[in-house]
């Protein structure tokens, strides 16, 4: 049996709980310095808050929304050793609010890569867990961009940080280079060669074309690109069966992160994560394209298991008969670890 690469995926993948105070906030616990952090108030509606470290602390973008990057000088202030440091910001830091934050770790700022026709400002890239974050400048004709995972990329998910109202366009491989999804909206799928021009990525490069949501002339953009590695990430896709016994999706590891989207109809992007459902069955709902507060709503049900993850809901919103649903998944524990030590279920 192939044993897993990375034997503690928490050392690049880990949520963290906390509790807002209104004031300076040490986060601790996420058991790295996290490259990328994704938070969202869970017992109410502010927009989700999205920080990295390529376009550095203070800069967030908000993930549900087509806004452009914005700075807030009481946001997120430093990312440290073993988590992050909040101000005052409510949206993220409320007092007496409960939160959520996902952290991904890449590889620091960053340095420029020159792979592609387009040069990066800045690419921060570890190999190891698949993870890539670069900055660029659009050209408005077919260009390449270099991601430097050495490995090639299943989901890239590109934003405008020059301009408002432009969407969050979402690659994704089992759909493939003609198709595109919107991060901030429901829309299912739709069909343009002029995203990403028509080209599968490679294990170096991913293609655009002149689109302005991806590659407007003269304007920024941040890609993030993520690869399948095994024993810590996965991004698929599976079919409803309109079954309350739902499909079972085979990941290679007990996840600690699903979020799923209905490609055939009008749907958000649910996100079920292992720190606030703690037992099966999951569904606990936040959505990557709302603001909606948490809450557990018959249609969204999930189990964790140890190799993988299986719908528990006919609700379309994760498994009507015959449509498509694309997914993106990391572990909490690999299936096997590289002792040979099983997972063990919920």
């Amino acid at each position: 049996m192939a044993y897993t690469t990375i034997p503690k995926p928490t050392d690049y993948f880990n949520t963290k709980l906390y509790s807002g105070n209104a004031s300076t906030n040490a986060i601790t616990g996420v058991g790295f310095q996290p490259d990328m952090t994704w938070l969202k108030q869970r017992n109410g509606t502010p927009d989700h808050y999205l920080f990295d470290a390529v376009r550095g602390v203070l800069n967030y973008l908000t993930p549900n929304l087509a806004t452009q990057q914005q700075a807030n000088v009481v946001s997120l202030t430093a990312f440290n050793s073993d988590g992050f440091t909040l101000g005052s910001n409510g949206q993220i830091n409320a007092s007496s609010s409960s939160n959520v934050s996902w952290n991904w770790k890449a590889n620091g700022a960053g340095s420029a890569n020159t792979d592609g026709t387009i040069n990066t400002i800045k690419t921060s890239a570890n190999t190891t867990s698949g993870f890539s974050m670069s900055t660029y400048t659009g050209t408005g004709s077919n260009a390449t961009v270099g991601h430097g995972l050495g490995k090639v990329p299943k989901v890239i998910m590109v934003k405008n940080l020059s301009v408002g109202e432009t969407d969050w366009m979402v690659y994704h491989a089992s759909l493939g280079a003609t198709k595109n999804m919107r991060l901030n909206n429901t829309d299912a799928i739709a069909t343009s060669s002029a995203m990403w021009n028509n080209t599968t990525p490679t294990s170096s490069l991913f293609y655009l074309s002149n689109n302005g949501n991806v590659n407007a002339s003269g304007q920024a953009f941040i890609a993030y690109c993520f690869a399948d590695v095994q024993g810590f990430s996965k991004m698929g896709s599976y079919k409803g069966n309109g079954n309350a016994d739902g499909t079972f999706v085979y990941t290679g590891f007990k996840p600690a992160w699903v979020m799923i989207k209905n490609t055939t109809s009008s749907a958000s992007w649910n996100i079920t994560d292992a720190k606030r459902d703690t037992f099966n069955v999951a569904g606990k709902g936040l959505f990557a394209n709302e603001t909606t507060a948490e809450s557990a709503i018959a249609g969204r049900e999930i189990d964790f298991l140890s190799n993988g993850f299986k719908i528990r809901t006919s609700g379309g919103e994760k498994n009507t008969s015959g449509n498509i649903y694309i997914y993106m998944a990391f572990a909490e524990e690999p299936f096997v670890s590289t002792n040979g030590q099983p997972a063990t279920a919920r």
